[in-house]
């Protein structure tokens, strides 16, 4: 595995921003909740609506509102929907009778100096098929009634659009155009496929970190094995061959990991704008380079015909030895990487977005892994606890969930952080992405990854091991997690919630099964299981001390 010793430590504290994404969404609504009274006629389910703007007969652009508490269910297909011409209200805030008449047009009136069921009464009154509120906001509020209202008989849509759908309107109507609109509310489908893609994506991932991490580890104690038979004076020691790319977690740095990504989130949530993103794109672009380098190198020195350059260092200032594959490869690394964060907000970013996310989660199951089941649990259920707090509880504090307004990247005018892998979502009218955060995918993936290296070291196959078992029961968790999410009409889970109980749960009652669970709660690395007997070098010490006692 080739790093980049400078590297090393940028991985290390990416990681921490890592977890401030441990959630699963679907595409939230992105404008404020509003609370008031709820009463007959003034109860609907709040809506998003599409408002397609129609200039001298053709379709020139389209807005998203929001519906209101009271007035008519609106139509939810496109092809029902009326195209109505839209008239000036006067007075423009619509909170007196209209002067001009009106013949079924769709009135545009501003907000404020009056309530939004005043506005909705006087524009029913005058004759108009529709109010459309214009907001004094780029975002959107939802509309309820006061609690001494009582004329809430509303016929008519009633629809909020943002600030610069206002000021297109205007403009388009100051000349003179014949300006019309729809107002729609499609469903939202309750699956999308792209929630498979993502399913696999998330299972594959882990699948080839975890091989490669096991295939890494068993060829280190075959080397281990070897280089202590050899070792005729018995002064080489385990701790001399230990890698120093490998970073073993303990019980008090995964706590104090868990506090470190806390404040971490609070101040994504604090400092949260343009600009914070823009800084968490160039750290993901380092990031990625590095993951899709270590991916691309690795993958390459499989082939004979790179061995030779695989093999081959150079001194570079700076950085240490590097291989000629590495300096040979680097330079398409860095490529792909710039050309992502310069073309970061284009429809197809998110392709590169998820290969390098792919490539830095597959480089960071190599640098970082769990000892044992012990350490395994409470990395896992302080990562749970996490997740619910800072999704669930938060909502309480701060009067939003903190870890979904992050993720969203709210109040930053981006899509969203770029540590998450995403799928536009294909058959959705509302467009969007399905995302899952690398949290989500690292920090199972470091137990599942720990149980295919304990089977390797051990010699267990498929079925008597436990890697299989913690493969399907993460795809089966995340299942799960996805079910919720189109239950719970697409609001943002925390997948830890349901993929930690059932990665966990299956472990440790199959280890019971066995007899082994003591084994795998406080083995060391490199041990193997009690049925299967320590790994090659453990063994051949114990056979040398065991002489030593004969002798």
């Amino acid at each position: 595995m080739a790093k980049l010793p400078y590297m090393e430590a940028l991985l290390g504290s990416f990681v921490v921003l890592l977890l401030q994404s441990c959630v699963v969404s679907a595409g939230d609504i992105v404008h404020r909740d509003a609370k008031g009274p709820s009463r007959p006629g003034c109860d609907n389910s709040f809506v998003l609506v599409k408002v397609p703007i129609w200039i001298d007969g053709k379709e020139e652009m389209e807005f998203v509102g929001v519906g209101a508490r009271f007035g008519p269910t609106l139509e939810s297909r496109e092809r029902r929907a009326n195209q109505t011409t839209v008239a000036f209200a006067d007075p423009l805030d619509c909170c007196s009778k209209p002067r001009n008449k009106l013949t079924g047009e769709a009135i545009l009136v501003s907000r404020g100096n009056c309530s939004f069921v005043t506005k909705a009464n006087f524009a029913q009154l005058s004759g108009a098929s529709a109010l459309i509120i214009i907001n004094n906001q780029t975002e959107l509020l939802k509309m309820v009634c006061d609690e001494n209202e009582t004329d809430l008989t509303i016929d008519i849509p009633v629809v909020m659009l943002p600030q610069d759908a206002g000021q297109s309107l205007n403009q388009s109507m100051s000349t003179n155009s014949h300006v019309s609109i729809q107002i729609y509310s499609p469903k939202r489908p309750s699956f999308d496929v792209a929630e498979v893609f993502l399913w696999i994506m998330a299972v594959c991932t882990i699948l080839c970190a975890s091989y490669w991490s096991a295939c890494s580890t068993k060829e280190a104690a075959a080397e281990l094995e070897k280089l202590l038979k050899d070792d005729s004076d018995g002064n080489f020691t385990k701790e001399e061959h230990h890698s120093s790319a490998v970073i073993d977690i303990t019980a008090t740095s995964t706590i104090v990991f868990v506090v470190i990504a806390s404040c971490f989130l609070v101040m994504l949530y604090k400092l949260m704008s343009h600009v914070f993103i823009e800084i968490l794109v160039v750290v993901f672009c380092l990031g990625g380079f590095e993951g899709l380098l270590t991916c691309l190198v690795g993958l390459l020195s499989c082939f004979r015909w790179f061995e030779p350059a695989a093999e081959s260092c150079v001194e570079v200032p700076f950085l240490g030895p590097i291989s000629y594959l590495t300096l040979a490869v680097a330079p398409f690394c860095a490529a792909a990487a710039i050309l992502w964060g310069v073309f970061h907000t284009s429809p197809f970013a998110w392709i590169g977005q998820d290969i390098l996310g792919i490539a830095l989660i597959i480089t960071v199951l190599q640098i970082i892994r769990v000892p044992n089941l012990k350490v395994g649990t409470l990395l896992l259920s302080c990562a749970l606890l996490y997740d619910i707090f800072w999704v669930f509880i938060t909502k309480w504090l701060f009067h939003k969930s903190v870890m979904i307004a992050v993720a969203r990247g709210d109040g930053s005018g981006e899509d969203g952080i770029p540590m998450l892998l995403k799928i536009p979502r294909m058959f959705d009218p509302w467009g969007g992405y399905s995302i899952i955060g690398f949290g989500d995918i690292i920090l199972p993936g470091l137990v599942v990854a720990f149980s295919l290296r304990h089977d390797f070291l051990s010699g267990k196959g498929l079925q008597a091991g436990y890697f299989l078992w913690a493969l399907l029961a993460y795809g089966f968790g995340l299942f799960v997690t996805y079910l919720a999410l189109n239950l719970l009409y697409g609001h943002g889970q925390p997948a830890l919630l349901y993929i930690v109980p059932f990665i966990l749960g299956t472990i440790i009652m199959l280890a019971k099964k066995k007899g082994e669970l003591n084994h795998l709660w406080n083995m060391r690395t490199g041990e193997g299981v009690a049925t299967g007997g320590p790994c090659p070098h453990v063994r051949l010490e114990q056979e040398e001390e065991s002489n030593k006692v004969k002798s």
